[in-house]
């Protein structure tokens, strides 16, 4: 996460129809919910913020290393791109960056939807951290890996769900983005250079730090900061309550959802930039803890059962979505 300075769906009619060719919500999402792992989640993290990655940097040697693990495990999931077949890099150039930084990129996958495939639902998370200062290596194990990681275990949920025939209605984007340390600026290239029309974006969840316990839950760590929910949509948040009373139960914390909140957290992370252009959005959170933006923030203390146990909140969520008759209403655009 970014410093800040101030700081029912049903079952749809076959109609003898071939198994391949039903919606996904002929079928109970936990089957595939199910498919996400405290074990492969840890196995994914354990690399994605490793030494190796040198805290991936925006531009850097670790964050270009970050980009194409990503990149090859959709490849070896069958998890397609919206770019172009084996291209899942939106290039950022240095320019874009006032040259403070190298080139950088963004990495998307993605799954078409079947009925209404020009509609998308777009899951973020940043990949990039801080990198390295002299010696000591920034992993961000939590900031961002968490969420990083998270994303590709909600894709691999989807994508089986589609070799199963249960091929979601809307298409979903998994969208890593960089450059969120430096400013929110990979998110900001995607919304000013869309490879979908914003217009067609239904909503956006954005997981920034999911996989750590702060002070206020210690002893009471079965919940969730959510952010935003409410800021666009009734429609959203009250979808979001739904699906987690029904399948997860965590329980969900709105207090830096509060207007009057001095953290201002709302503001500090990617799903800013889709919700200044009116998309709903929510963003996941586990708060700040002590070795926020530490070189301390390492795999060894993620809790990994309550990481597997959020991002299956989130692949609900985006199912939910993705799969419902409406698109999310828009009742309260700024």
């Amino acid at each position: 996460m970014k410093y800040l300075l101030l700081i029912p769906a049903f079952a749809v009619c076959a109609c003898n129809a071939p198994k391949k060719t039903v919606t996904a919500t002929a079928v109970n999402p936990e089957n595939y919910a199910n498919t996400i792992t405290s074990q492969e989640l840890k196995d994914h993290l354990y690399t994605f913020a490793s030494d190796e990655f040198e805290g991936r940097d925006t531009g850097e040697e670790g964050q270009k290393k970050a980009a194409q693990y990503i990149k090859n495990y959709y490849e070896k999931e069958a998890i397609g791109s919206p770019i172009a077949e084996g291209d899942y890099f939106q290039e950022i150039p240095s320019a874009y960056f006032n040259n403070k930084y190298k080139d950088s990129e963004n990495v998307i996958g993605f799954i078409k939807g079947k009925e209404l495939p020009n509609e998308v639902v777009i899951l973020t998370a940043h990949y990039d951290h801080v990198g390295k200062k002299g010696e000591e290596i920034y992993n961000g194990a939590d900031d961002d890996g968490s969420g990083s990681v998270a994303l590709l275990e909600i894709a691999e949920a989807f994508k089986k769900a589609v070799k199963d025939g249960y091929q979601p209605k809307r298409s979903v984007v998994f969208l890593h983005v960089t450059g969120e340390e430096k400013g929110l600026l990979g998110s900001k290239f995607y919304v000013e250079n869309p490879i979908f029309p914003l217009a067609n974006t239904v909503a956006n969840l954005n997981t920034d730090m999911i996989g750590r316990i702060d002070v206020k839950h210690e002893g009471k760590e079965d919940y969730i900061y959510l952010i935003g929910s409410d800021k666009l949509s009734t429609d959203l948040h009250n979808l979001s309550e739904e699906v987690n009373k029904k399948y997860v139960q965590l329980d969900i914390d709105y207090t830096y959802n509060d207007d009057n909140d001095p953290n201002r957290f709302y503001y500090r992370s990617d799903h800013y930039n889709f919700a200044k252009h009116n998309i709903p959005i929510i963003f996941y959170f586990n708060g700040v803890h002590a070795d926020y933006h530490k070189p301390t923030d390492t795999p060894e203390k993620i809790n990994y059962d309550l990481l597997a146990k959020r991002t299956q909140l989130i692949f609900y969520t985006a199912w939910e979505i993705a799969n419902r008759d409406q698109r999310i209403i828009v009742d309260k655009a700024k």
